[in-house]
């Protein structure tokens, strides 16, 4: 974890995977082998080994803030006047294509909805707030997809809004990775969870803040942690195109998956599409857009080639 430790002048405190475990303390491990099966994704495997070790001890982590902001709710509802509103605590996870984002938010789901404090805790992919492919079409963004500027924010920023403000049965659309594009009527509703997980390659960008002192939000702003999925450039290109690779011998094979096309491609021509998709879309975005937010994260968890998360930044209080 250089990027985080030079000249002892970082806001991290760096863990070692050996030490990241020692902080489980009695967490109890409340998830099975099967569950954990069905929680994983195509190529992010992860190891009971790797739960015990490093989810947990994160899931008590942020048990412990999440009780600490209830507290801290409490006080200020007070404060104002007992509005009795609920707020829940909202967890963003950025990263890379073919990090892992959303296996790590399933497992952070699962385990998070069993401490007794916070039962109810939902995901939200922010791939749902993506403009739909005609608009993208017409807007000449489809080679842009998952850039800044191919997502509605707007409808993103409203939808945080409502969550912060308390609010019930808050929809939010749905996107499908089968057909590339969002569902059309679909929806899934929040309805005031203890804890939300929102997952996305940009949940944590910002932008360059206006002269006139002028609010603007930004996604981030409605997160009370941070979660960022690291790993060398090199190893998201392997997982990349394995991926593409698995997707190649299933889902792609059906002729109604956007990528059916793709179904037919030898071995080599398969990993040079994949690869080329990965230079001239995935790669740029993870270099101009995703990478330069790493630093903002609360908690950085660093991958090895191996999928297993080899160390743990956590910003120092």
């Amino acid at each position: 974890m250089d990027q985080v430790s030079q000249d002892g002048l970082s806001p991290y405190e760096v863990f070692s995977r050996k030490q990241w475990s020692k902080l489980r303390a009695d967490t109890p491990l409340t998830l099975s082998e099967t569950e954990l099966a069905e929680l994983q994704g195509l190529n992010a495997k992860v190891s009971m080994a790797e739960v015990v070790e490093i989810y947990l001890p994160l899931s008590r982590l942020l048990n412990l803030y999440v009780a600490a902001r209830q507290e801290l709710y409490k006080a200020t509802d007070l404060f104002l006047g007992g509005r009795e509103q609920k707020v829940p605590y909202i967890i963003g996870m950025a990263g890379s294509v073919a990090a892992g984002k959303s296996t790590t938010a399933r497992i952070l789901k699962t385990l998070l909805s069993r401490w007794p404090n916070h039962p109810k805790v939902d995901l939200v992919p922010t791939d749902g707030f993506l403009l739909p492919n005609a608009v993208l079409e017409s807007e000449n963004l489809m080679q842009r997809k998952g850039f800044p500027e191919s997502y509605d924010l707007p409808a993103l920023l409203r939808f945080l809004s409502a969550i912060k403000a308390g609010r019930r049965n808050v929809e939010a659309p749905v996107y499908s990775h089968f057909y590339y594009d969002v569902m059309p009527g679909e929806r899934i509703t929040i309805d005031q969870p203890d804890v939300l997980i929102v997952e996305g390659l940009n949940v944590l960008q910002t932008g360059k803040p206006p002269r006139d002192g002028t609010a603007i939000p930004y996604v981030s702003d409605f997160f009370d942690f941070s979660l960022y999925l690291d790993a060398d450039l090199n190893i998201l290109r392997t997982w990349y195109i394995e991926r593409f690779q698995q997707l190649r011998e299933t889902a792609f094979r059906d002729p109604d998956s956007y990528f059916h096309r793709y179904a037919s491609l030898s071995d080599r021509e398969a990993h040079k599409t994949a690869d080329d998709i990965w230079k001239s879309i995935n790669l740029l975005n993870l270099e101009d857009n995703v990478l330069p937010t790493r630093q903002r994260a609360d908690l950085i968890l660093y991958k090895a080639d191996n999928h297993e998360i080899a160390s743990v930044a956590l910003r120092k209080l």
